[in-house]
């Protein structure tokens, strides 16, 4: 009985690990934290699971001012490493009439040089979701420490995140084929069949294209407005959008890729886990910013306003 108490005492919380850019976005009204993990992994923590951000920042003001915001917001940043030479990541981002973004991403910053560690090992094969863009990959150095890490996951989830002039398609290639669940919008999803050659004909039949062709069973398909459709082999779970009024649409995307996975690591049924994910994406989209302050109740009381 009491080595059964050890065990119950010390048993660990599921954790998901988000990899990638961690920034400040620059807007004309002022400085947000950002980059799309980081917005997933900010968003994960707020459904209430434990999330553990892998990134680079400058030893420099801004990244410390970065980490403070994160420690302030309750994530841990033990796995964001400090880089003595390369700066703390910046983005000028504008924001057009119709509240869409757009961005200016400047190089050769701290999280394009992310190494490897000893402790990367344990960190990434326990963790339930391994969480990963295709911006990140940019530069050979965190290429290469993505690459090892994708070995390590047992759930890879790959958010393709286009961004120009950083989309190298061969590259693109090798994470597609090494995911178990990709996400994407439908401009990226008809890039990257005009990169295979292929024409785009309809939803199913583009989608089940790209399942085939890097056997990758689950795919989540975004469209805005429109809502968004989820590929589970054969089977598509297909959501309406739900109506409000836009703030930005900043880091949409990212929320709803964070409800979705806090309910697929739950293991709930399809419907359930892409209304998480629209539910979620339309209430950041309602708001300014890609994290907002609040509260997971108001979140849950829009969605029981809307479902």
């Amino acid at each position: 009985m009491i080595m059964t108490e050890d065990v119950m005492t010390t048993e660990k919380k599921p954790y998901i690990v988000c990899f990638g850019e961690v920034l400040w976005d620059i807007f004309p009204e002022g400085s947000r934290a950002g980059g799309a993990p980081f917005n997933v992994a900010y968003n994960v923590h707020k459904m209430g699971i434990d999330v553990k951000m892998l990134s680079k920042t400058g030893k420099d003001e801004l990244g410390e001012k970065l980490t403070e915001k994160i420690k302030s917001w309750g994530i841990t940043t033990d796995f964001i490493q400090i880089d003595e030479v390369h700066p703390t990541s910046t983005v000028i981002a504008k924001i057009d009439e119709h509240n869409e973004a757009s961005y200016e991403i400047v190089e050769n910053v701290a999280w394009d040089f992310i190494d490897f560690l000893p402790e990367h090992q344990d960190l990434v094969a326990n963790a339930e979701a391994f969480v990963f863009g295709s911006l990140s990959a940019r530069n050979e150095r965190t290429r290469e420490t993505l690459l090892q890490l994708l070995e390590l996951a047992k759930l890879k989830i790959f958010d393709v995140n286009f961004r120009p002039p950083f989309i190298d398609f061969e590259f693109i290639k090798i994470l597609l084929n090494k995911a178990d669940i990709v996400k994407m919008n439908k401009a990226e999803m008809k890039q990257i069949l005009e990169f295979m050659g292929e024409e785009y004909t309809s939803e199913e039949e583009s989608v089940s294209f790209i399942q085939k062709k890097f056997k990758v069973n689950e795919i989540i398909l975004t469209k805005g407005s429109k809502g968004a459709g989820y590929f589970v082999g054969s089977q598509n779970y297909s959501f309406p959008a739900v109506p409000i009024t836009i703030a930005d649409t900043v880091g949409s995307g990212d929320a709803f890729l964070a409800g979705f996975i806090s309910k697929r690591i739950q293991n709930q049924e399809p419907e359930e886990i892409i209304k998480e994910g629209i539910a979620l994406g339309a209430f950041i989209t309602s708001k300014s910013g890609a994290c907002p302050d609040y509260r997971y109740c108001e979140f849950k009381n829009f969605k029981d306003s809307k479902f």
